[in-house]
Formats: structure tokens, C-alpha cells, sequence
């Protein structure tokens, strides 16, 4: 299941009637640094940018790749509710508890939000505190925690029911949330630091299972989205930040405006540290252009707020041009660093008032050999590790060749790669620094 949709619109510019007469390099150096809230809440997040979550593309290696250039904070792909609970492979994919041990590196892979998607708010209670704990429990203690939770979460005697279990457990693990505390045997582990925040996913214009809305589709029922917030927030403990992902309305139509606001609103009365918010509708996919005008908008309809703002970001000038356009804290970078990490490098360039230089053949050679290995680490639990490396990073490697002099040919090349052999012959016939001039 993927968020991504194979007819997106190629890069092109938001609308944003005047944003032409902006000055990235002004906006960046009248910064100068990241909004102070932000890192306050998530230390270690120190620029005004980040890589989103990117279904089938934010591994561990894609975000240490980043990472290594400047990126300051990523989120991993969404995972839905029901597959964390299950145990199943959903779980793996997020990269919980492997990543020291199979991918070198991994440690600087911080600070990091794991991403949440679903249906029912106990399910994505007990799914948020599983992806912080790391799956510390059995599979069947998760699901006995959300059969719980079901009974206790979102219920209109919710505060009365919190207010009594903390007075009957005020001497059990204060790790544990006030509303799943009755629940969790005595003497359970701390929870373990992770993932830096939670993020729900309120924006992925995927399908409806059923007659159930997920992703997106909770912008058409802000009720339910609403008491899928309140039951992550509760479930987790007040250190650990709450962030949302959502799109601009479901639509243009003036009702689903108003639900937009509505749940834009509840979001930071629950407590939720930040709303990402997308510029497109959930209706638009990932087809047409963005609106920046309206994500301005939205802004300043609240300026006191912490707002990040996403869509249409395809190079380092853009991140401060949308910055200086619509008033967000930070932005969101997805399609546009794929296959293009200096993306981070080039922005933190621009703060620091540097002029920002496109990757050399060493630079591109450099990347997509850590890269690879990066992968080949994250996949050591395959049956053929390499084999499936070498398939899943060809749509990595037709991104980046758009930075070779020669991209189609070596666009042509790197889709034809099988393995790890493959791919240096790639490296080997195309990424050859030419010699320094003498003299």
C-alpha cells in the first residue's frame, strides 16, 4: 500500500501569485536559524526543513543518506495501525530495533518520527505505543492492549475513568499512559527513546477499506479524525510529541473547508505539538499544482502557531520561498529529495549565506555507493539480499542520474541494474571525475 501515485504531476511550481518576487537567499538569511519551538519540542531539530515520510522510498539508507547532508529530522513511511499490531512485515519496515544492528551508521539515524495510519482510535493507540516501545511486547499484548483501549478511549467518560485508574495506579510505571495503565502488567519496561515523535497521517489520499476512512479520506469525518487524535495523545506519555499530516480540505467544496479548520483547530486543543500541512486537496492526489496562496492563508489565520508546510518543493530555493511566501516554521521536502540529498546540504548552505554548488561526479559517485551499501544493510534479512537491493534501488538510481551530464544514458543504464556488479559498472562507466586541470 503506497501514498504515492504513478501519475503524479512532474515537478512544475505551486500557485502562488507573487511568490516569483521572492528572494530565497533574502528569506534564508533573514531566518537565520529554525524557529526555537521546534527544537524545543524535538532536540536536534536544528533547520527549518525535513524529509517527509515517502511510501516505498524512506528507509533507514534513504534517511541516513540524507541525514549525511544536512538533513535535520525524517519520518518514516506510513504503516497502518492494524499491520503494526499484527506483528506482520509492516513492522520491519519501520525499521524498529534493526537498525544498529544491520545498518552501519544507524545511530545517527535521530531525530526520527515513526508515522501512523488507520481506522479505529483504540487500534491507533495501541499502534503508536508499540512503535514507541520498539515492540517491546508480544504481538498478542498489543491487541489485548487495543481490545482495551477500545472500551476506555475516545467514551464520553474518558476524563472520569483517567482521573480514577491514575489514582488507583499512582504507583505503577509512570511510563505507562494514564488511560491504558489498568491494562499493562505491573513492573513493564520504560519506554525506550526510538522515535522522537509520532506522526498521524491524516493526509495519504489512499482508499477507503470498506466503509472505514484512513489516510486522507478522515478529512471528510473530522469527528473520527478528531477522536483518532485524542486516543494517540492519551495513550502516549506528554513527552512524546503528537504531530500531524494533513492535506489543505478534501476538497475545494466549502463544507469540506470548514472540516479542515475544524480538525485543524482540535489538533492543537489535544495537544498535538504541529500540523504538516499539504497544499494540495486529498481529491487532487498527487495530480495538479499545490496551493501556497491557501496554505498562506491558513497561517495567518493562526500566526502563533507551529504550522509546517509541504508541496511543490523541488529545490533548496524553493524551501525558503515557501518559507517567505506562506509564514510556515519548516517545510516538509518529499518528491524532491528523492535520488537528491544535497537538496538539505544546498538549504543549509543558503542560512549560512553560502552560494549552493550542485553535487560533483565524485559527490554523486560518493552517495550512491553509500547508499547502496545503506540498502544492502536495511535488506541483510532478505533471502537474497543483494538481488534485492540491486531492484529496489534502480528507482533511487533514475533519480539521481538526473544530475549526470549525461542523465538518459545513464538513466538507461541504471534501470537495467540486477546487482551489486551491475551497479558499479554503472558507477565505473559513467562517474569518473574528470582529471584537475594543471597549471
Amino acid at each position: 500500500m503506497g501514498c504515492e501515485s504513478n501519475n503524479a504531476t512532474p515537478p512544475a511550481p505551486a500557485i502562488a501569485p507573487g511568490a516569483e518576487r521572492i528572494d530565497p537567499r533574502a528569506i534564508a538569511e533573514s531566518i537565520g536559524a529554525v524557529d526555537p519551538r521546534i527544537p524545543a519540542i524535538v532536540p536536534g531539530f536544528d533547520a527549518p526543513f525535513f524529509q517527509a515520510g515517502l511510501a516505498g522510498y524512506s528507509d533507514a539508507a534513504m534517511r541516513i543518506t540524507a541525514r549525511r547532508h544536512g538533513c535535520p529530522y525524517s519520518i518514516t513511511e506510513a504503516l497502518l495501525d492494524r499491520t503494526l499490531l499484527a506483528g506482520g512485515r509492516g513492522f520491519a519496515k519501520a525499521d524498529l530495533g534493526e537498525i544498529e544492528d544491520n545498518v552501519p551508521g544507524g545511530a545517527d539515524d535521530h531525530p526520527l518520527a515513526g508515522q501512523i495510519m488507520g481506522s479505529e482510535p483504540a487500534e491507533m493507540a495501541a499502534a503508536a505505543i508499540k512503535m514507541v516501545e520498539q515492540g517491546a511486547r508480544s504481538a498478542k499484548e498489543y491487541r489485548r492492549l487495543a481490545e482495551q483501549a477500545r472500551r476506555h478511549v475516545g467514551t464520553k467518560a474518558r476524563s472520569e475513568r483517567i482521573e480514577a485508574q491514575s489514582a488507583a495506579h499512582s504507583d505503577s510505571d509512570p511510563s505507562v499512559p494514564s488511560c491504558l495503565r489498568a491494562f499493562v502488567p505491573s513492573g513493564s519496561m520504560p519506554f525506550p527513546r526510538g522515535f522522537a515523535a509520532i506522526d498521524v497521517n491524516l493526509a495519504c489520499p489512499v482508499k477507503k477499506i470498506a466503509s472505514k476512512s484512513r489516510g486522507g479520506h478522515w478529512l471528510a469525518d473530522p469527528d473520527g479524525a478528531i477522536r483518532i487524535l485524542e486516543g494517540v495523545r492519551e495513550a502516549l506519555p506528554a513527552d512524546i510529541p503528537v504531530t500531524v499530516k494533513m492535506r489543505r480540505s478534501f476538497d475545494d467544496t466549502p463544507e469540506m473547508v470548514d472540516n479542515f479548520h475544524r480538525l485543524f483547530d482540535a489538533a492543537y486543543d489535544i495537544g498535538c505539538a504541529w500540523v504538516t500541512v499539504h497544499a494540495r486537496t486529498v481529491e487532487q492526489k498527487y495530480v495538479g499544482p499545490s496551493r501556497w496562496d491557501l496554505l498562506r492563508d491558513i497561517v495567518r489565520r493562526t500566526p502563533d502557531r507551529v504550522i509546517f508546510g509541504s508541496g511543490d518543493v523541488w529545490g533548496a530555493e524553493d524551501v525558503f520561498r515557501m518559507i517567505g511566501y506562506t509564514g510556515v516554521s519548516a517545510v516538509s521536502v518529499a518528491r524532491g529529495c528523492i535520488g537528491n540529498p544535497w537538496i538539505f546540504r544546498q538549504a543549509r548552505d543558503l542560512l549560512a549565506g553560502r552560494d549552493p554548488a550542485p553535487p560533483t561526479i565524485d559527490e554523486q559517485r560518493a552517495v550512491l555507493e553509500q547508499h547502496f551499501d545503506l540498502a544492502l544493510g536495511v535488506n541483510a534479512g532478505m533471502r537474497d539480499p543483494e538481488a534485492h537491493t540491486g531492484k529496489t534501488m534502480r528507482k533511487f538510481a533514475i533519480r539521481f542520474a538526473a544530475h549526470h551530464p549525461d542523465g538518459d544514458a545513464v538513466r538507461r543504464r541504471f534501470i537495467a541494474v540486477k546487482c551489486l556488479d551491475d551497479w558499479r559498472g554503472v558507477l565505473d562507466d559513467h562517474y569518473i571525475a574528470e582529471p584537475a586541470a594543471v597549471g
